[in-house]
């Protein structure tokens, strides 16, 4: 391994003390994670390290500030999906598509934000929800699946290339089993449903996420209110769908009409049915795969978009189970 050394400038002066960030706290963050060395002079960084490294390092840089050109946030978040791309792609581990996930092409429009993926599986499920009528997006918690989702179907709906945007989720584990809670039945239903309306508030103003909702242009509904409808020109969302039942999926995908998109996102590791049920999700991805015009994406840890603690959690559970996985079998083969 070799020692290397480069000089990056960027000539816009407005957007570099956004792009190092306040104290370089970017650059520092950079430099945790890549291993480099990172010094600022004027509008100017110098890079210290491993060739491979140095490289990474110039590659997160020169995406970072493209967002900012495009006008675009910058946050840690941003900082760390740049930082493992660049390293993936120095790597060898991916195939270059690192400067095309500032595409306009995958950059979704809503009025409180523009959402751009932030990493190539993303991107992957991005192109999925806009081109394919049936998405499964399948991965761990907080690798922006249901996110995704609802920011492309919100593009979507104000573009007006669908009428109406229609997001579901299990209301209870399974059973969807509502009486014994107090309340009418949005009382009942809206604690299950309440990541959907956060995601709704972080893409349009709350007053237009209430007209939505009171014309019927946006409806978030439990899966048992979905049984019998036959969904035209709609974007429709199933959230947490490792928790249905194979009879539960079937009757959701099947309400897919003329001109309608149906996304399916859910985390395996986290099914909540009676021990010993069949999970709806992981029986359609067996079932499903191969068949035109519906696309899987698998996500990983790699693709953990929130903080980066989250990331060390999720591999460390992951890590766990496929642990446990080899102790059983180990007993069993006694």
């Amino acid at each position: 391994m070799t020692e290397g050394r480069s000089r990056l400038q960027f000539d816009d002066n407005a957007l570099v003390p956004v792009l190092f960030g306040e104290h370089d706290q970017n650059l520092a963050r950079l430099e945790e994670q890549l291993g480099v060395s990172l010094a600022s002079f004027g509008n100017e960084v110098r890079v210290t390290g491993p060739d491979a490294a140095c490289d990474a390092a110039g590659q997160a840089l020169e995406a970072l500030y493209e967002r900012l050109k495009r006008g675009l946030i910058v946050g840690d978040a941003e900082v760390d999906a740049a930082a493992r791309l660049a390293k993936a792609e120095a790597d060898g581990r991916t195939g270059g598509e690192l400067a095309a996930l500032h595409g306009d092409e995958l950059r979704l429009k809503t009025r409180k934000r523009h959402v751009t993926p932030r990493s190539p599986r993303q991107a992957a499920f991005i192109r999925a929800l806009l081109h394919s009528e049936l998405s499964f997006g399948i991965g761990p918690a907080g690798t922006g699946k249901t996110y995704l989702a609802v920011a492309t179907a919100v593009t979507l709906l104000l573009e007006r290339k669908i009428d109406r945007l229609i997001l579901s989720r299990p209301a209870v584990e399974a059973g969807e089993r509502l009486g014994f809670l107090p309340g009418d039945m949005k009382d009942k239903v809206d604690p299950y449903l309440r990541p959907l309306y956060d995601a709704l508030h972080d893409m349009l103003p709350g007053e237009q996420v209430a007209r939505y909702i009171a014309n019927g242009d946006i409806e978030i509904a439990p899966l048992a209110f979905m049984r019998g409808r036959t969904l035209a020109n709609s974007f429709i969302i199933l959230d947490e769908a490792q928790n249905t039942t194979p009879v539960q999926m079937k009757m959701f995908i099947t309400r897919l009409g003329e001109n309608s998109r149906m996304a399916v996102t859910g985390d395996l590791s986290q099914v909540d049915l009676p021990s010993g049920a069949p999970s709806g999700l992981r029986d359609a991805a067996d079932l499903l795969k191969g068949i035109d015009r519906i696309t899987f994406v698998q996500f990983t840890d790699a693709d953990v978009g929130r903080h980066s603690l989250v990331t060390r959690i999720v591999q460390a559970y992951e890590a766990r189970e496929k642990t446990d996985v080899r102790e059983v079998d180990l007993f069993d083969a006694k």
